[in-house]
């Protein structure tokens, strides 16, 4: 039996969203556990695969740092009869694929949804996958945490895996952990052939790599190695090599080589594009209200959307409820809340007026234009919505005679949801900027 709880570990290694999203809904099979095998129970086959995919590397690295061993992980469906020890290490073994390109096999171009957000990025990444080593090598995709970054490295190596290239994908964390890991078992050479002899090298978040020099340069030296060689290299990052802090000059001009694209943040229709496919993908059927109420509430991250899929398909299987509306806005009743806290009425007139083309000296005049009347109308409605204020005080803050008139413009921007389902989702789309404080 593992006397260490890593279901604890992993909360002090990984950002809270991660771990309340994720691993909270892990049960670790302590009893069951050992240093050579690690057993958990998830609640659905959706939440064991993804955790699979992304966490396997992390766990087996905590493990290392506590036990000095690398650990199998099996995660097992709850009520599912667990496959001897024997036959998941003999799995392993026998695997030909390396340990860290165990890719998500949803992660295709064919599963993901396309926008004028990320447009170029995916054109690059169909064209890269087509020539690896030929055309734009390095490939170096940069955006926001969450955005589609992660799937399009991922198509590309399964893609290249379909045609038996030899595929090595990793988080910068996890090659630094191998790199360190290497060297303190004097395994460098084991190291370097796993790294420098792969087709393609897929490499996520290299902004980590910030201040880690001896890392850089083993990054440097595989890099010209496997340029050298026509190999391709891919890499993502929150930003753009020239915005790295504490990243080597030289590095920074080699991950410039080639081509360098973003994924920027996406549309409403892209948002609602996602999480239809990402439903049907996970045989979730959720209805026409609650997808809309989804894009217009939850952030514009791709890895949120599946975060609440997963509530939503845990909660509805453990408490026998069906999938409506309501079980949708308890289960973001909370998240909600905190982002309202701190909401003020300038922050509502700041997105109106942006969104809108309106001046915000307009919102606040005696104007009766149709434009800024439907401005006012919405600027109104959502400070009734997203705040604490009162009719009296939205009507002082908006030079108003008295509360009647908010309370009019209030019946009818009431009216226009029930009737026109554009300004419904238009509102709606202005809630969540102002929310997610997008101003």
């Amino acid at each position: 039996m593992l006397k260490i709880d890593i279901i604890e570990e992993l909360e002090k290694e990984l950002s809270n969203s991660d771990y309340n999203n994720y691993i909270k809904k892990l049960t670790y099979k302590k009893a069951s556990s050992s240093s050579e095998l690690i057993v958990f129970e998830a609640p659905n086959k959706f939440l064991a695969n993804y955790i699979k995919t992304k966490f396997t590397s992390t766990i087996q690295n905590i493990c290392f740092n506590l036990i000095g061993s690398k650990p199998s992980v099996e995660i097992k469906l709850v009520g599912e009869k667990r496959r001897s020890k024997k036959d998941i290490l003999s799995e392993q073994i026998s695997s030909s694929i390396p340990e860290n390109t165990m890719l998500n096999q949803s992660y295709t171009f064919d599963l993901f949804v396309v926008g004028s957000s990320n447009q170029m990025a995916f054109n690059a990444s169909k064209a890269v996958s087509d020539k690896l080593g030929i055309l734009y090598n390095p490939l170096f995709i940069y955006g926001g945490t969450g955005l589609g970054k992660t799937h399009l490295l991922q198509a590309i190596g399964n893609k290249a895996i379909e045609e038996n290239k030899i595929v090595i994908y990793v988080t910068i964390e996890q090659f630094m952990n191998d790199f360190t890991f290497s060297i303190k078992t004097n395994k460098m050479e084991n190291f370097r052939s796993k790294y420098r002899k792969c087709d393609l090298l897929l490499i996520d978040d290299v902004q980590f790599l910030s201040g880690k020099e001896e890392t850089q340069k083993e990054l440097f030296h595989t890099f010209n190695e496997l340029h050298t060689s026509n190999k391709q290299i891919i890499l993502t990052s929150d930003k753009l090599p020239s915005q790295i802090a504490g990243l080597e000059e030289r590095l920074k001009s080699r991950f410039e080589w080639g081509l360098t694209t973003d994924v920027q943040i996406p549309g409403l229709e892209t948002k609602i594009a996602i999480i239809e496919k990402k439903s049907e993908l996970n045989g979730i059927l959720l209805s026409k209200e609650i997808i809309n109420y989804i894009a217009t509430t939850l952030d514009n991250s791709v890895r949120e959307i599946e975060g609440l899929l997963i509530k939503i398909n845990a909660s509805a299987d453990l408490m026998g409820q069906s999938i409506d509306l309501h079980l949708v806005q308890n289960l973001l009743k909370d998240q909600i809340k905190e982002k309202k806290d701190n909401i003020k009425l300038p922050n509502i007139i700041e997105v109106v007026s942006n969104q809108l083309n309106i001046k915000p000296s307009d919102l606040k005049s005696s104007k009766r234009t149709a434009n800024v009347v439907n401005g006012r109308r919405i600027v109104i409605y959502l400070a009734r919505e997203l705040t604490l204020n009162s009719m009296p005080d939205i009507a002082k803050f908006l030079g108003m005679k008295d509360h009647s008139s908010v309370s009019k413009n209030i019946s009818k921007a009431n009216e226009l949801i029930e009737k026109d389902e554009n300004f419904r989702l238009n509102l709606e789309n202005l809630k969540n900027k102002i929310i997610n404080k997008d101003y």
